[in-house]
């Protein structure tokens, strides 16, 4: 059998872990607060913990982490950007972003992706595995410890369909929450979704506080499932009927983020079409000037259609926002780093 991922574990958990080890219960959140408030990855320097229960710990159990391969910090804007290694040897990245509120990690949730997003360079290989919830808060203590700031909010954007991994990710935003350990509130956490209507009306269930942003990128059908093969098995009626759910029930607002493309999506039609659908829900649309992509045709839309887009939303009455262009000159869109990587 393999050893037990105690970075992935909860309080409780940890608890029954150290009874099988035939150890008090306290020692469980010893560990929990080296792995999560410390944010220590060896045992060895867990130094409250006994020799002999750190060695019975090296046998037994493992902490997974990441290995940092590269990273790039951005002249424009300082945004840094890291390529991990997993155990497996998988690759990740991960994404710094600096804010006058603070500063924010978009955390990838699988080596790759399985969505086919025609737009996106994570898509490109498909996917390898998924990430267990310690990796994924490795990418955010790893990054923290190397910046020697607080991380105060995460966005997971990363590479991957977070609802993809539903558990994981889950078990993630809990651990990331835990007064006992990095006690971050979950309104400073975004999850990204293509939108998977079965998955969010499970979220809704959970009664989070996060924040959802659903990859909408289409004002319709015709052109959602020309560029997000996801959307034929998610119709989007459906998929905006299970987002004013989610908001009824959460009573938290629906971002919805919609890459602009040139003469895909972002004709004044376009624009006119999806204000009628969003007008009078509990939602904001974020516009992104898409990050071009070699492998892939399309093109980003210009400032000023981009600018266009936007007035005729909000003269709707939909609010809306442009989002800031970060790490433009070090590969910064999802997957472009890791791709590089992988093609040496």
């Amino acid at each position: 059998m393999g050893k037990t991922d105690v970075a992935s574990m909860d309080l409780a958990e940890l608890q029954v872990f150290f009874d099988t080890l035939g150890e008090p219960k306290f020692r469980a959140k010893q560990l929990f607060e080296w792995l999560h408030q410390k944010q220590v990855d060896t045992f060895a320097k867990m130094t409250n913990l006994p020799q002999k229960l750190r060695e019975k710990l090296e046998e037994e159990a493992t902490i997974g982490g990441v290995q940092m391969v590269e990273k790039l910090v951005s002249r424009v804007d300082g945004t840094r950007k890291y390529l991990f290694a997993l155990e497996n040897g998988s690759v990740i990245e991960s994404v710094l972003m600096q804010y006058d509120y603070g500063n924010t990690v978009c955390v990838s949730t699988q080596a790759g992706c399985r969505m086919g997003c025609q737009f996106c360079a994570s898509t490109l290989d498909g996917v390898e595995r998924s990430l267990t919830a310690g990796e994924m808060l490795a990418q955010v203590y790893t990054i923290q410890k190397d910046l020697g700031q607080r991380i105060s909010g995460v966005v997971l954007m990363g590479s991957g369909e977070p609802l993809d991994n539903y558990d994981a990710v889950l078990r993630f935003i809990r651990l990331l929450n835990d007064a006992n350990g990095q006690n971050m509130g979950q309104r400073h956490m975004t999850l990204s979704t293509c939108g998977l209507i079965a998955q969010i009306y499970r979220l809704a269930k959970e009664q989070l506080q996060i924040t959802l942003a659903v990859s909408l990128h289409a004002p319709n059908d015709e052109i959602r499932r020309q560029i997000m093969p996801v959307a034929r098995a998610n119709p989007m009626e459906e998929l905006l009927q299970a987002c004013v759910d989610y908001a009824a029930q959460t009573k938290r607002r629906i971002t919805y983020e919609y890459a602009m493309m040139q003469g895909i999506n972002d004709s004044d039609d376009c624009a006119r079409e999806l204000a009628k659908r969003l007008r009078h829900t509990l939602c904001h649309v974020n516009l992104i000037p898409m990050n071009p992509v070699k492998e892939r045709a399309y093109t980003k839309s210009s400032d000023q259609r981009v600018q266009r887009f936007a007035h005729l939303l909000q003269q709707d009455g939909v609010e809306t926002t442009i989002r800031r262009r970060l790490g433009s000159d070090i590969d910064a869109a999802c997957g472009q780093l890791r791709r590089r990587y992988m093609q040496k």
